[in-house]
């Protein structure tokens, strides 16, 4: 369906892409740094997710609706930056464990699920990537141009979620090193939170 050439050059460039960190991945890092691997990788699974919905929205033209009106991208984006922005407000206002090392995750990989869900797909940004990317490696020679995007965005969500898992695996090694650090504890929360926090105004702020 879709030629070789096409093929090797679209998983080449989303390698690069999905590799280099962006907002999906200091998420996931922040997630499982603080939380430990397996909210890591619950969050990566969400986001995988919500590049899944993003990639329908893309094949059945409802990104393109929402990308043409100024009233639904803002809408959109700023929600996705109050979400993103509480998350952060919380995370700064936890306290910390009173005993280092010996503290419950608070958050289950359950709700980093939700949560990775919620701020993949509240991310204009990413419906405009997956609209404006996909069509370029389409060509209708080759069949269907239904299947070819639905091709593309999977290819594209699994290289994704395997980054991301990569991340969280790292990241959550790193994490349980440094949770035995007393001074990296009691600082833990204002970091992610003020990651997040960070992630949210660098999405209000960005344009179509």
């Amino acid at each position: 369906m879709i030629d070789q050439t096409t093929l090797i050059t679209y998983v080449a460039i989303v390698i690069g892409f999905v590799f280099i960190p962006g907002p999906a991945t200091v998420l996931t890092v922040a997630r499982a740094t603080s939380s430990g691997t397996r909210v890591g990788l619950a969050t990566g699974l969400g986001i995988a997710v919500g590049d899944i919905i993003h990639t329908a929205l893309a094949v059945l033209g409802i990104s393109a609706i929402i990308l043409a009106s100024a009233f639904l991208f803002s809408l959109i984006k700023y929600l996705g930056a109050a979400y993103l922005v509480y998350l952060g407000i919380r995370a700064i206002f936890e306290k910390p464990p009173a005993v280092v090392g010996k503290q419950p995750i608070q958050l289950t990989p359950a709700d980093a699920f939700r949560q990775g869900i919620l701020a993949e797909v509240l991310n204009p940004k990413t419906a405009m990537f997956f609209l404006a990317f996909l069509p370029q490696f389409v060509k209708p020679e080759n069949g269907s141009v239904f299947l070819q995007l639905t091709t593309l965005g999977t290819i594209m969500v699994a290289l994704g979620l395997a980054s991301t898992v990569i991340f969280a695996l790292c990241a959550g090694s790193v994490g349980g090193f440094l949770k035995r650090n007393p001074t990296v504890v009691r600082w833990q929360g204002r970091v992610v939170g003020s990651i997040y926090c960070a992630l949210g105004l660098r999405l209000a702020l960005q344009e179509r």
